[in-house]
């Protein structure tokens, strides 16, 4: 691994992968509002209703900084359209088919898009090597662990236990060879359980929270001791934004978490403060693929991002209510 420490100017020029989803839209608009120049790439792809991302993304249209160009990121064509003007200072690639669950279904399709699009990528990017690339990894990487120490970037990531968490994995290694063999920028932030207003309507809190307001049952899959290190989403964006300026070693990977695991029982408990409600619990045997809890050492991002999570999941879970109920409903 080069040691040169490069000293990358303030970016005024991103694109974004996958800027239309939920964590994309967040960063999208920060951005935005920062002046920067901003260009996002998205298929808009299928796994929930494009309606749901085009609402994330129906105010940034209107911002002259602000430039959306529709497709896949495996086709030439798009990376073509992308790059056909002056380089980028930052390239931050979200884009992928995400889900541990649905990746056990599908794992083909995982390994299609979020390896050869990746690639894809780097391709393009061997030739602009003054561009940094920020990768958006997972937590999942680091497999179930039988201890409950923190999760420390130096941990062995070798025992995926998901095609999901083994694609990110994966494409820790292409970024890492890239940097070795094109002398790429590249930084890989291993986000742990993002949550917040715009989260996917798959994942548990939005699922649940709509279940709940709805006096509908939930499923709880265990016995609801499973922890989580849930992340509000400004706070992962903060990450973000501090990883596309600092001072780099070239090729870097670092925690986005809260630190704090809150497991799921009390998850459910802050959705029922929230809401009002109780819910109705249904209790099932724990899936494939799911880990028994996570946990980010953020040592080093606080470090060399000076990385400081600022919300709480009871304030986190509030907000997320509160936009929930605001929301024109879409039909899942």
């Amino acid at each position: 691994m080069s040691t040169s420490l490069k000293q990358p100017k303030a970016p005024s020029k991103v694109l974004i992968t996958g800027g239309a989803g939920f964590i994309g839209s967040h960063l999208s608009e920060r951005l935005v509002s920062k002046g920067l120049d901003v260009t996002v790439v998205d298929n808009f792809d299928d796994y929930y209703p494009a309606e749901v991302k085009r609402q994330n993304i129906a105010k940034l249209l209107k911002a002259p900084n602000f430039r959306l160009i529709e497709g896949d990121i495996r086709e030439d064509f798009l990376w073509e359209n992308a790059f056909s003007g002056t380089p980028f200072d930052v390239v931050i690639h979200l884009a992928a088919l995400a889900g541990v669950r649905p990746s056990i279904e599908r794992p083909a399709a995982y390994m299609d898009v979020n390896i050869r699009g990746l690639q894809k990528l780097v391709d393009r990017l061997k030739d602009t090597p003054s561009t940094r690339l920020v990768f958006a990894s997972s937590s999942s990487v680091y497999g179930n662990r039988d201890s409950d120490a923190p999760f420390v970037e130096t941990d062995r990531v070798d025992t995926p236990y998901s095609p999901y968490a083994a694609s990110k994995a994966a494409g820790e290694l292409l970024c890492h060879a890239a940097h070795e063999c094109y002398g790429l920028d590249i930084v890989c932030l291993r986000f742990f359980t993002v949550y917040g207003p715009r989260q996917r309507p798959d994942l548990a809190i939005n699922k649940f929270c709509r279940l709940i307001e709805a006096g509908k049952p939930i499923e709880v899959f265990g016995d609801g001791s499973t922890r989580r290190d849930y992340t509000f989403v400004s706070d992962t964006v903060s990450g973000i934004v501090s990883a596309m300026s600092y001072d780099t070693p070239g090729f870097d990977i670092i925690n986005l978490g809260r630190g704090e695991p809150v497991n799921l029982n009390k998850m459910i408990e802050c959705l029922e403060n929230s809401l009002g409600k109780k819910a109705e619990r249904i209790y099932k045997p724990e899936q494939t693929g799911d880990v028994s809890f996570t946990h980010a050492d953020i040592t080093k991002a606080t470090r060399v991002l000076n990385y400081r999570p600022q919300t709480s999941i009871d304030d986190g879970i509030a907000s997320f209510v509160d936009w929930y109920k605001q929301q024109t409903r879409v039909a899942y």
